[in-house]
C-alpha cells in the first residue's frame, strides 16, 4: 500500500513539474497538424511515418533554444529581436507570421465546429465555431495565467486518444517498422508539399514565440530571482523534450491510423477535417471515429490559446505595449484586444469560401516555407554571446539546429522548384 502511494505520489509530483513544454508539444498537434497528418496517411499510406523520427530531435532542439532565450533575456523572441537586431528583420518576421497564424486559428475553429456538428448533427457547425470562439475568448481574458496553464495542461490528456485508435484496427507490424526506419521519398510536388506541410506543422514558427514568452510568464508567476544555471536549463530541456515526445508520438499514430485504415480502405483524399473522422467509422468502428473527433476538439482548445497568445506577444512586444497572460484585462488592454481580434478574424475565415482542410494544409505549408528564416534567426541569437552570455548553444544543439535549417530549406526550395517546373 505504501509502495503504491509512493509511486502515485511520484507520478503526481512529476506531473506538477511539467510546465510550458507539455502545452507547447500538445498544441503542436492542433487540428492543422491532424489534418496534415491525416492527408499524408490517406494519400501515401505509411510512406511518411519516418518523418516523426526525423522531426522529433529537430523540433526539440529549436524549442529548447527558444526556452533558453526567454530564460536568459527575460523577454520573448520578439523583444530580443527588437533590442538586438535591425528593425527590418523584426517587421519581416511580423509580416511572415501574422497571416499564417490567423489562418491557422480560423482553420482550427472551423475544424472544431465541423467535428462538433458530427457529434451533435442537430446543431449547425457554424454555431459550434462561434460557441468555441466565445468560450476560448472568455477563458483567455478572465482566467489568470496559472489557471490557463493548468487548464491547458489537463486538456493535454485528450492526446492519449490517438495512442488508442490505431490498435482498434488490425496492423502489420513488420510493414510499420519498415516504414518507420526506412525513408520513402517521391520527387513529385504533391508528396514534397505533404513533407513540407508535416515539417511546417511540427516545427511551427508560432511555437517559437510562444515558448520564449511563456517561459518568462512562468518565471514571473513563480516570483523567483532569475538565476539561469545548468540545473534550471536541464529542467527546462526535460520539460520541452517531454512535450515534443508527446507531439511526435501523436503525429506518428495519426499517420499510422489513417495510413492503415483510410489508405488501405481506398480513401486517398481528405477534403474536410470531419471527413477524416467520418472515414474511420465504417472501417475501424464507432469508437475510433468518436475518439478521433473528440481529439480534434480537445487539441483545438489547447492550440488556439497558444496561437492567439503567440500573435499577441509578437505584436505587443514589437510596439512596446504592455503584455502578458498574467495581467488582468485593464492592465494589458492591447494584449487582450489583439487576442480577441485574432480570434474574430480567424472565425470570419469560415465565411470566405476556403475549406477548413485547405486552410489547415496551406497554413502548414506556409509555416514550412517561412520557418527556415526564423530558425536562422534563432540560431544566430542562441550563439550570440552578447545576448546569451555563457548560455550559448552547445555542439549538439547547433548540429540539430543547423540540420533543421538545412532540411526545411531543402524541402521548401524543392517544393518551389517542382511547383514552378510543373512536375
Amino acid at each position: 500500500m505504501i509502495k503504491k502511494k509512493t509511486i502515485s505520489s511520484k507520478i503526481l509530483s512529476s506531473w506538477k513539474k511539467l510546465g510550458p513544454g507539455l502545452v507547447t508539444g500538445a498544441s503542436d498537434d492542433d487540428p492543422s497538424g491532424i489534418a496534415t497528418y491525416s492527408q499524408a496517411g490517406a494519400a501515401y499510406g505509411l510512406s511518411t511515418l519516418w518523418t516523426a523520427i526525423i522531426a522529433f530531435p529537430l523540433m526539440a532542439a529549436i524549442q529548447q533554444m527558444c526556452a533558453r532565450i526567454g530564460l536568459v533575456t527575460s523577454q520573448g523572441l520578439t523583444g530580443t529581436l527588437k533590442k538586438h537586431y535591425p528593425r527590418p528583420i523584426l517587421y519581416l518576421m511580423l509580416l511572415f507570421s501574422f497571416p499564417a497564424i490567423v489562418m491557422n486559428i480560423g482553420a482550427d475553429i472551423a475544424g472544431m465546429g465541423a467535428v462538433g456538428n458530427l457529434l451533435l448533427p442537430s446543431i449547425d457547425a457554424n454555431y459550434f465555431s462561434v460557441l468555441f470562439t466565445i468560450i476560448l475568448l472568455g477563458l483567455i481574458v478572465y482566467l489568470p495565467y496559472q489557471k490557463i496553464a493548468a487548464v491547458l495542461k489537463y486538456l493535454c490528456i485528450v492526446m492519449l486518444v490517438y495512442f488508442i485508435v490505431p490498435f482498434l484496427y488490425k496492423q502489420d507490424f513488420s510493414e510499420i517498422l519498415k516504414a518507420t526506419f526506412i525513408p520513402t521519398i517521391k520527387f513529385d510536388k504533391d508528396f514534397i508539399a505533404i513533407i513540407v506541410g508535416i515539417l511546417g506543422t511540427t516545427i511551427s514558427p508560432y511555437l517559437f514565440f510562444w515558448q520564449a514568452s511563456v517561459e518568462v510568464e512562468e518565471m514571473k508567476y513563480k516570483r523567483k530571482h532569475l538565476i539561469v544555471n545548468k540545473k534550471l536549463i536541464h529542467n527546462i530541456n526535460q520539460d520541452v523534450d517531454f512535450g515534443m515526445t508527446v507531439s511526435a508520438f501523436v503525429m506518428y499514430f495519426i499517420i499510422l491510423t489513417t495510413g492503415t485504415v483510410l489508405f488501405k480502405g481506398g480513401i486517398h483524399q481528405i477534403d474536410t477535417v470531419e471527413q477524416a473522422a467520418m472515414a474511420l467509422k465504417p472501417l475501424a468502428g464507432n469508437l475510433a471515429y468518436l475518439l478521433f473527433a473528440v481529439g480534434v476538439i480537445g487539441t483545438g482548445l489547447i492550440a488556439i490559446p497558444v496561437l492567439s497568445g503567440s500573435i499577441s506577444y509578437i505584436i505587443t512586444e514589437t510596439f512596446g505595449w504592455e503584455q502578458g497572460l498574467d495581467k488582468k484585462f485593464h492592465e494589458a488592454k492591447a494584449f487582450y484586444v489583439i487576442i480577441a481580434i485574432s480570434l474574430i478574424l480567424g472565425l470570419s475565415l469560415n465565411y470566405v469560401g476556403i475549406t477548413p482542410i485547405q486552410s489547415l494544409i496551406y497554413t502548414a505549408i506556409l509555416y514550412g516555407l517561412t520557418a527556415p528564416v526564423l530558425i536562422a534567426i534563432i540560431l544566430h541569437i542562441s550563439n550570440n554571446k552578447k545576448i546569451m552570455g555563457k548560455n550559448v548553444n552547445g555542439r549538439l544543439a547547433n548540429i540539430l539546429g543547423f540540420a533543421a535549417l538545412i532540411i526545411m530549406t531543402v524541402a521548401a526550395v524543392t517544393l518551389i522548384y517542382l511547383q514552378l517546373s510543373g512536375k
